[in-house]
């Protein structure tokens, strides 16, 4: 694999981390700060509601992409994106008054000038502030069928009806952060990028574009989606961006961060990250592992939808972590209040 593919990997890993790591150290602030959604995080049947919801957004998204109602869905996302930049802000910052200037900078800067960097940042901010308020909101059982769930809805959309391409034609060229823009080399620019021309290269093809996902944050938007090679004669390793949907960073930080608010497992005892315990921990590990093996698929040039490997990878390490801690199955499970 070149360089430039090395250094593109690394810095998606990089973001994932950022996300990761941003929503840990959220959890403890949000709850404190009553930014609980739902009144009983340990009810599964919250999960499949918001399955819902994202199915219907997904499906608002594709009849507004259908009646030219593109820019209605750039301002939707857009607005989210302050919006959820405004809690992460509001949490960090003395100044509710800054928190208001920042977030309002960061929906600014996406709309006059969504470059990569800038529409990076904003995903970033969207995902750690997302997954945050997923997290204390999902309790463990919640969290495990949500995640179970859209890995299952995710390889359909992908694999089968295949309507997450559509999606992907519809959003790479609003340039809004429901999807990470992945440079392999710096001299890139996503404004010089046309993507109309290419749509169907976008959706069908686009070896650029890692795991499809529809659900990122609060606003239920639809990813990008996964791809093999673009018929060009060029390996995918060589491209000069690719493209990994929000979805995929949030999802399984979900479930990093609500094993780090609702497990019994004993804290870590990191200053920084208080929240932080072993379950926690695995279930980050376990995101990477799940991240290696899309990458080596993604630079390969084989389609592949993102959370089957993400979520499960996240899973996997969650339940490794909740044994290791002296978590009872039970327990880690989620189901020990009805049994």
């Amino acid at each position: 694999m070149p360089r430039r593919a090395y250094r593109g990997v690394a810095l998606a890993a990089l973001i994932f981390l950022v996300v990761q790591v941003g929503a840990l150290a959220l959890v403890p602030t949000f709850f404190e700060q009553g930014y609980q959604t739902v009144e009983d995080p340990s009810d599964p049947t919250n999960s499949l509601l918001y399955v819902g919801a994202i199915i219907g957004m997904t499906a608002f998204m594709l009849v507004a992409f259908k009646y030219d109602l593109d820019q209605l869905i750039r301002g939707i996302i857009v607005f989210t994106s302050g919006l959820l930049s405004w809690y992460v802000f509001a949490a960090i910052l003395p100044s509710s008054l800054l928190a208001i200037g920042l977030s309002g900078a960061v929906a600014i800067a996406l709309l006059v000038y969504p470059e990569w960097y800038v529409i990076d940042t904003a995903g970033a901010l969207m995902g750690a502030g997302a997954a945050g308020l997923f997290g204390i909101s999902f309790g463990l059982l919640p969290a495990l069928v949500l995640l179970s769930v859209l890995a299952v809805y995710d390889a359909i959309s992908v694999y089968k009806t295949k309507h997450m391409l559509d999606l992907a034609e519809g959003v790479m060229d609003l340039r809004i952060p429901v999807v990470l823009v992945i440079p392999t080399t710096w001299s890139y620019s996503l404004l010089d990028e046309d993507f109309a021309r290419d749509a169907n290269d976008v959706g069908e093809n686009a070896a650029e574009n890692t795991g499809a996902d529809s659900n990122d944050t609060d606003d239920d938007s639809a990813a990008t989606d996964d791809g093999s090679d673009v018929d060009d004669g060029r390996d995918p390793a060589d491209r000069d961006a690719f493209f990994i949907g929000l979805g995929d960073a949030v999802m399984p930080t979900v479930m990093v961060a609500s094993a780090a608010f609702f497990s019994e497992a004993p804290s870590l005892g990191i200053a920084t990250l208080p929240a932080l315990n072993l379950p926690a921990l695995l279930a980050m590990v376990g995101t990477f592992v799940g991240f290696a093996g899309l990458m080596w698929a993604v630079m390969k040039g084989r389609a592949h939808a993102g959370l089957p490997l993400l979520n499960g990878g996240a899973i996997g390490g969650y339940l490794l972590g909740s044994v290791a801690a002296g978590v009872p199955l039970v327990s880690a499970l989620g189901l020990a209040p009805y049994l």
